[in-house]
């Protein structure tokens, strides 16, 4: 498909560069079929029944964003992806200047050697110390890797240490965080529980590839990086069941849908999963798991607002953009959010 079809004229002062006050005090459009809702998230409960299943991203962000040099050269890396044993893959700015054993020297005695590049100025790095350390170690000199169209409008500072959280972060490992999920407040949660909502925690690691932008006119000619999911048996077994009693299965973000599509077979059972995935969802693709997403706004011509168009469908999506930029509705990561049904069950 062309990618053209999915661009779209946002003002730029729809650009969130701050949460709402109160995490779940944004704003929710209800997007089913063609008819639309102007809501609040403290509303979730009432689309909910008994028995539907929220399915979390319970990866935690990391400090990945280092600034070093090399020899007297500045050199900015934002790590994307885990190999293991103090190895990451890294975006590098400006990884022309880097060659194969060159060592960036970061803050805090926190160093790297350069063993591979790749596109689109992709590197592979091995630290001087891994596991716990370079934990610790990121701790010290790095910082929360805020999205560009918010980092290059204002300094990141000690509230991103919160707010690019959410309450129910776990597993340490993403450079970005699932933002959907930002929304919740520990009331919200409580709130859906007595509903009798169930919850379910997976793992996607979520990488910086996330924000790289579409450079190709087709998406058939664009490449996904990969990110590290899990999803234990129980977890597996816990939605297949409420599938099987008819209850309805909700994705918390584009990260948690992603690996439930990766984990999914052709009959739409969930099977345990520990392993990465580069899964592009375009128009077109049959949803196998997933019955709703609660997601926020996405950029212009991008692998999620493809996705989207792909749940919801397409001309649904442009209208509901369309209505959100209208009202004044607040986009990208700290922006309001949105309640998308699947277009094939609506």
């Amino acid at each position: 498909m062309k990618v053209d079809l999915f661009d779209f004229e946002l003002p730029r002062e729809l650009i969130a560069l701050r949460p709402a006050p109160h995490r779940d005090g944004a704003r929710l459009l209800w997007v089913k079929g063609a008819e639309l809702q102007d809501r609040q998230v403290t509303d979730l409960p009432d689309f909910f029944e008994a028995g539907d299943i929220l399915v979390f991203n319970d990866t935690r962000v990391i400090p990945a964003r280092l600034t070093g040099k090399r020899r007297q050269a500045k050199i900015e890396v934002t790590l994307h992806m885990n190999d293991g044993d103090g190895q990451w893959k890294a975006f590098a700015r400006p990884a022309k200047k880097l060659k194969i054993d060159d060592v960036i020297e970061f803050s805090n005695g926190l160093s790297a050697r350069v063993t591979g590049k790749g596109e689109g100025g992709e590197v592979s790095l091995h630290f001087n110390c891994s596991g716990d350390n370079l934990r610790k170690a990121l701790d010290g000199a790095g910082v929360m890797p805020l999205p560009p169209y918010i980092a290059s409008q204002r300094p990141i500072d000690e509230r991103d240490l919160t707010d690019y959280q959410t309450v129910y972060s776990k597993k340490d490992g993403a450079v970005a965080a699932p933002t959907a999920g930002l929304h919740f407040t520990n009331r919200l949660l409580a709130d859906l529980s007595d509903k009798g909502v169930k919850f379910v925690h997976v793992t996607l690691h979520v990488g910086a590839g996330t924000f790289l932008p579409v450079k190709v006119d087709d998406t058939a000619d664009h490449k996904m990086h990969s990110e590290w999911g899990e999803i234990t048996a129980q977890a597996a077994e816990t939605i297949n069941q409420a599938h099987d009693k008819g209850q309805r299965v909700v994705a918390v973000g584009t990260t948690s849908l992603r690996l439930l599509e990766s984990a999914a077979d052709e009959a739409g059972r969930v099977h345990a999963f520990a392993q990465a995935t580069d899964i592009f969802i375009t128009p077109g693709y049959k949803f196998r798991a997933v019955d709703v997403l609660m997601t926020n706004f996405h950029l212009p011509r991008s692998t999620l607002f493809m996705l989207v168009s792909a749940f919801a469908g397409q001309d649904n999506m442009k209208t509901a953009y369309a209505h959100a930029i209208d009202q004044g509705y607040r986009f990208y990561s700290y922006g309001d959010s949105s309640l998308l049904f699947r277009e094939d069950l609506s």
